[in-house]
C-alpha cells in the first residue's frame, strides 16, 4: 500500500473526494477544508466563524492522521472576497491563534471567483509530515 485514505469518525462521507491522503513516508495531504461542520451543515455564515470551523476540520483530518498541529508545513487559503479578508485580517488572526496557536506553516492566500459550495466564503487545504 502506498497511501491510506483518513476520514474522521462521525463525518458524513466525502462524495468523489478524499478528507486527507497519508502516504507510507507520513506526507499527509489534506484535501480542502470548508466551513460546515461534521455533517456537512453550514452552522455560520460569517467569514469569521467559517474560517475558525475550517481550521478545525483540517485539524481533526490531522490528529485522525495521528498527527498534531505542529505537523502541519503548508495551507493554502481560497477566499471568495478580497476586501472581506483584509478588512477582517485582525480577526482571521484572532481566529487562527484559538484553533493553530502560534504556529505559522507557509501559506499561500489566493483570491478565487467561486467555490464549489456556494455558502462556502473560504476554503483551506494543507500538507503535513507526520513523524513515523
Amino acid at each position: 500500500m502506498t497511501h491510506k485514505e483518513i476520514s474522521p469518525e462521525n463525518w458524513a462521507p466525502a462524495k468523489g473526494y478524499a478528507n486527507g491522503i497519508l502516504s507510507k513516508d507520513g506526507q499527509l495531504f489534506v484535501g480542502g477544508q470548508i466551513g460546515w461542520n461534521s455533517q456537512q451543515i453550514f452552522e455560520t455564515h460569517d467569514f469569521i466563524g467559517q474560517t475558525e470551523q475550517t481550521l478545525q476540520n483540517i485539524i481533526t483530518v490531522v490528529e485522525k492522521a495521528g498527527g498534531q498541529i505542529t505537523d502541519i508545513t503548508r495551507l493554502t487559503w481560497y477566499v471568495k472576497d478580497k476586501k472581506e479578508y483584509l478588512a477582517r485580517q485582525r480577526e482571521v488572526g484572532q481566529s487562527y491563534r484559538r484553533v493553530m496557536g502560534k504556529h505559522f506553516p507557509a501559506m499561500t492566500m489566493v483570491v478565487v471567483a467561486n467555490l464549489i459550495e456556494d455558502e462556502a466564503l473560504v476554503e483551506i487545504e494543507a500538507t503535513a509530515v507526520l513523524q513515523r
